[in-house]
């Protein structure tokens, strides 16, 4: 087991490997994706409270969930970055920042459409609102790492800087998740639960298991191809490159 943990970390075993991968996963991406949006948003039924408007859910539970579970995944790559030393790691942190931050400013986006017809308001100082725009803002710093500290600081530091920030940034995870419980907050509690059956009738919830489902794909389809790009770019002038893209060295 621990010598497949470890080829992951080789830079050339990951890139020969992850080829095949992203494509499952963006095979599965696309299937799910538009299983889940189009039964949510064209056959799902009509909710009784909020008729046609919670169909945004199929967007913002998944967007916001995934938010917080890309932040989760940079910060452990983060902390394995410092511990372990393996290259791939915050590689594979960069490639999933846009993803993450996406998601997370498609939750506050969908979220203000969706508190309009329900709070009659775009935008309200909530608990969980503003830590979600606090996410977003960690997203921002962590982006900055990665994009504009290489040029002063060297690319080993800079790395270590970001993971210092994902790994502390994470503390706002936990309030995002439990701020509805802890603080008397407008925002509804979690649509479903692993613990509980969904209160929703299966024409609703399914769908939205897939929506789920497919951004989970969707990450790490993303994820590896923009590793590989990345990848490339950093060890371009390496002997194994020259070996697995002959053409691209030969070219450049």
């Amino acid at each position: 087991m621990w010598q497949w943990f470890h080829k992951w970390g080789s830079a050339k075993w990951f890139y020969q490997a992850s080829a095949a991968w992203s494509r499952v996963f963006g095979y599965f991406a696309l299937l799910f994706l538009t299983l889940g949006l189009v039964w949510g948003f064209v056959f799902a039924p009509a909710d009784y409270q909020m008729n046609h408007n919670y169909r945004i859910m199929y967007l913002h539970v998944p967007s916001a969930m995934l938010a917080q579970i890309t932040y989760l995944l940079i910060a452990i790559l983060g902390l394995v970055n410092l511990v372990w030393k393996i290259k791939i790691t915050p590689i594979l942190a960069r490639a999933v920042l846009p993803f993450g931050a996406s998601c997370v400013l498609l939750a506050l986006l969908s979220g203000a459409f969706w508190g309009r017809p329900t709070w009659g308001t775009y935008w309200i100082w909530d608990a969980r609102l503003t830590s979600t725009l606090f996410l977003f803002f960690l997203y921002m710093g962590l982006w900055a790492c990665y994009s504009l500290l290489p040029a002063s600081m060297g690319r080993n530091s800079a790395y270590k800087a970001a993971a210092i920030v994902a790994i502390v940034g994470s503390v706002n995870i936990p309030i995002i998740k439990f701020s509805v419980e802890w603080w008397n907050t407008l925002h509804q509690p979690a649509s479903i639960r692993l613990t509980q059956r969904p209160a929703m009738p299966a024409s609703m919830y399914l769908p939205l298991f897939a929506s789920i489902i497919g951004f989970y794909c969707l990450m790490v389809y993303l994820m590896l191809k923009r590793a590989r790009l990345l990848l490339l770019e950093d060890e371009l002038h390496k002997a194994w490159v020259k070996e697995v893209e002959p053409k691209l060295v030969g070219g450049s």
